[in-house]
This record gives structure tokens, sequence and C-alpha cells, in this order.
């Protein structure tokens, strides 16, 4: 019998959120930026994610983004949204918005600041579910929520909701990955799982995961398409000298005091004129770290 295809699969970019130096959203570099990873052969991207700055972005603007970049994108790749708050009417604001304006799915974040019991944690995405007409990704960030989702928590949510089709799973430990792909697959053959850092692309796939939704997807989007070609035609020659490259760049994220800015300040040096500046409180980056950057890009 025929393996079923995920819902999704592949190389998906958590965009970074592109303003001017006030703070205003620069549509025109954005544009070029989502046209860029389209262009690249990019699965999807995510607006919203952590990378994005999702915490510190008010809804009316959440929604005008989401509604440019569904026009702007069109059918080259596939639209998830960030619905991540503290709130839950705005969550599930978003959620309806997201529908509205014609996202391909919605990513919704683990419950933070509390660091919710597995039983708040599954009234948040019941919530969620019931709530949306869009494929729903669970998003399990533990150092940034203050909880884990347990495999068989998530496994609970896909027997319980047909919506809830996959999970972002940005732990640095394979093995919890590993976890919740057998434990999804007995309730959802199709079920999609992602790792959140970059470096796992082969050991999620090789785990019976689906790709990797990562940042450093938003500076050289090629080098992780190049690699997912690779790895689906059977050349891994290939697709381990990409993840070689890829495993190299990583050292990125430890330049500066936050990695969002490490990510922009690479994406402004390969060649995007951006504004690098992150949202307040913050520490900016520095000259040197943009050189140490450059050295890393190579």
């Amino acid at each position: 019998m025929k393996e079923q295809a995920a819902i999704f699969e592949g190389i998906f970019c958590p965009s970074i959120t592109i303003t001017r130096q006030d703070g205003s959203v620069d549509y025109d570099l954005w544009g070029r930026h989502l046209d860029h990873l389209a262009q690249a052969g990019v699965d999807g991207v995510l607006l919203f994610g952590s990378i994005g700055e999702f915490y510190a972005i008010d809804p009316q603007t959440k929604k005008e983004v989401v509604d440019f970049a569904v026009k702007r994108i069109g059918s080259r790749m596939k639209v998830f949204v960030g619905v991540g708050d503290t709130d839950m009417d705005r969550v599930l604001d978003l959620v309806h918005h997201a529908g509205q304006a014609g996202a391909d799915a919605v990513v919704a974040v683990s419950p933070y600041y509390f660091g919710p019991s597995p039983q708040a944690a599954a009234r948040y995405f019941d919530l969620v579910a019931q709530a949306s007409d869009l494929p729903v990704i669970i998003y399990n960030f533990p150092p940034r929520t203050g909880t884990d989702l347990s495999p068989e928590l998530v496994a609970d949510l896909a027997a319980r909701h047909e919506r809830i089709v996959g999970i972002k799973d940005t732990v640095d430990n394979i093995s919890h990955t590993r976890k919740v792909v057998a434990a999804v697959r007995e309730v959802n053959p199709r079920f999609s799982v992602f790792s959140g850092f970059d470096e796992y692309y082969l050991v999620n796939r090789v785990c019976g995961g689906n790709g990797v939704l990562c940042g450093l997807t938003n500076v050289e989007p090629e080098t992780f398409v190049s690699m997912h070609k690779a790895y689906q035609s059977g050349d891994y020659a290939t697709a381990i000298r990409q993840a070689e490259r890829i495993n190299r760049l990583m050292a990125i994220y430890d330049t500066a005091d936050l990695f969002i800015s490490a990510i922009k300040g690479a994406v402004r040096l390969k060649g995007l004129p951006i504004d690098t500046g992150i949202r307040e409180p913050a520490v900016q980056l520095s000259d040197a770290q943009m050189e140490a950057i450059g050295s890393i890009l190579g």
C-alpha cells in the first residue's frame, strides 16, 4: 500500500518582518523578499512567526500584511499565518481573518508566559481548531513558551481535530521530533512534522518528518531548496553538501544579541537593502556584528 503524502512538505520560510527605520512596514522591500523566496522554489512562507516578531506587532498591521502577502504571492507558494498572542480573542480574530484573506494555514504557537499545563494547552488548540476554516499547524517552542508539547498531546489533538494537520517542532533534540512523528502517524498518516532548526532537515526526513520551517531560509533559500530537491531525488551527495553549507551558516545565529537581528543582517548583506532594526526593547545589530555575519556568509 502506497504511503500517503503529507499535507505540507518541503522548505518553509518564517519570514522576517521588514520595516522602515520608523517601524512602519516596508511593503516594497518585503514584497521583493517574498518574490525572491518564491523564485528560489520555497514551498511556503510563514508570516509572524517568532523571527517575524509577532509578539510586537499590532493586530491591524498583521491583517494588512496578510492581505498584502496573499495577493503578492498568489499561487507561487503557500502562505501560513502565525496567530500567536496572549489574548484568545486576538488569536481567534486573526484566525478568522487569515481564512477570509485566502491563506493556506494558520500556525498557532503554544500559549506562553504562564507555561500552560497539558490540559490548558489542549483547550487552547481546541479553540483554535474549532474556529479555523484553514488547516492548523501547532508550533512547539519550549524555550520561549515555558512548556513542551508532548508527542502524546500532539497525537491526541491530531486525532480529535481534522484541521490540526502539522507541527513545527522547535526543539533542539531530534529524538523529540522522532517521537512526535511516531505518535501522530498512528492517527493521521498525512500529518506534517517540521523541524524548526535549520540543520535538522536531513535527520528530520530520516525519522519520517517532512522538512523544515526555519530562519536561514530567509538568507539562502536556494541552498535549502537544492538540498530538498536532491534528497527527494535520491541525490544524497548533493543533499549532504548543501547540509554542510547550512551547518556553517548556523553560526550566524550566535552573532547578535537576538537571532532576529542576525538574520536581518544576513539578508541585508545578501543584497536586499532592508533596515536591520528590531522592535524595542532590543540590542540592535552593530557594525562589528555585521562584519562577523559577512565573514560567515563568505
